[in-house]
């Protein structure tokens, strides 16, 4: 059966943590699939992972959609969510109301996610939710902010911190059903987690949220570079260089085809 956003809600009444992880083609959706992944999310991500752009900023909603439709194919009980990228959704909420329909309708996606809590995205939100679409938040560092905000560390003073929990209201206010917190301290995670009704999703922002959310390719060990805050499980650059090593000198030495 097809997880469900009142199964998240439920999870975390329960206080049983969710897994998340990023997926950005058929086969690997199908292997977290099968393994067990509450959600998996089509990040924006792919962006660095899979086309080689040095922020998340250059991925359109077109390669978006695209890279969704591969991940929902392979997907039978996970629930599936696609970030809508940079300048998918800013513009107005009619623009998000466009983005989101087009993912949902064109991909089979359960829900989408969308970067910030101000109050112009707390209100795009709930135009969102209003007519039916899930949204997931993200606060804290937000990568389509880059730019503005760096990769640093966010909500490390009094003010940023109150500002960030008051973002993460907002959103839940809005109708978010869940929100990323990401690269926060752990206690101000500790705090939004413990306010909120709806699931946190930390990623670098300590143990206390609700569930956690990895770059699949930093688990795996393909990333050149990991995060502070990620781990690799694996080194899958290591064995795959070590096999198409292997592969050329067969080929080369006359043992390949026998």
């Amino acid at each position: 059966m097809q997880i469900t956003i009142n199964q998240l809600i439920q999870a975390k009444q329960e206080k049983r943590q969710i897994v998340v992880l990023t997926a950005y083609d058929f086969a690997m959706a199908q292997i977290l699939d099968r393994v067990g992944i509450d959600i998996i999310l089509v990040g924006d991500s792919l962006a660095m992972v899979a086309l080689g752009y040095e922020t998340t900023l250059p991925v359109t909603l077109d390669e978006m959609v695209h890279h969704a439709k591969a991940v929902r194919r392979g997907v039978k009980q996970s629930l599936v969510v696609v970030d809508l990228p940079f300048l998918s959704y800013q513009e107005s909420p009619q623009q998000a109301m466009h983005s989101a329909g087009r993912v949902l309708k064109e991909t089979g996606a359960q829900a989408v996610k969308l970067e910030g809590g101000n109050p112009a995205i707390a209100h795009t939100v709930s135009v969102l939710t209003s007519v039916g679409i899930p949204v997931m938040g993200h606060v804290g560092l937000t990568p389509q902010s880059v730019h503005q905000l760096g990769y640093r560390k966010q909500g490390k003073t009094a003010e940023s911190g109150d500002r960030i929990l008051a973002e993460a209201i907002a959103l839940q206010d809005a109708g978010a059903f869940a929100i990323v917190l990401e690269h926060i301290p752990a206690d101000l995670a500790a705090q939004i987690s413990q306010k909120l009704i709806i699931p946190t999703i930390g990623i670098g922002a300590g143990p206390h949220c609700d569930g956690q959310v990895l770059v699949i390719n930093d688990l795996l060990g393909l990333s050149v570079r990991l995060p502070p805050f990620a781990k690799a499980y694996t080194n899958l650059r290591e064995i795959i260089s070590e096999a198409v090593q292997n592969y050329c000198a067969d080929v080369r030495e006359g043992r390949f085809p026998e």
